[in-house]
């Protein structure tokens, strides 16, 4: 039986292997993905010059949500975060899962950003 900080380990593990490989650019930054119980998180990164273009999150007050834990949560935090991008001028981005599987509330968020224009 595994632990929390065992699973915690190995996830941690998972995503420093995914991000040996991928790198976001000015012109293409990383879109990255954290989900907790209780929240889903999104960025998109800038790694050349380090900084975070934009983001969203199931914490914010203006997002009305019931349960911020969910799929339809994450259907919501893909569609703002691609809105985002795109009005700052993003249109393609590299996907960063976080060492989470690509499934559930990962792949919603995914779909969602890429049915409100962002690409990759």
């Amino acid at each position: 039986m595994t632990t929390n900080s065992e699973k915690y380990a190995t996830r941690k593990k998972r995503h420093a292997s995914i991000r040996q490989k991928i790198k976001g650019t000015s012109e293409r930054p990383r879109l990255n993905v954290f989900r907790s119980s209780k929240h889903i998180y999104a960025q998109l990164i800038d790694d050349v010059k380090g900084i975070t273009i934009t983001s969203a999150s199931t914490l914010e007050n203006d997002i009305k949500l019931e349960n911020g834990g969910n799929k339809d949560a994450a259907q919501k935090i893909g569609e703002i975060v691609a809105k985002r991008a795109t009005e700052k001028g993003y249109d393609s981005v590299v996907f960063d899962r976080g060492g989470f599987v690509y499934h559930g509330r990962v792949q919603a968020l995914a779909d969602a950003a890429r049915e409100n224009g962002l690409k990759f």
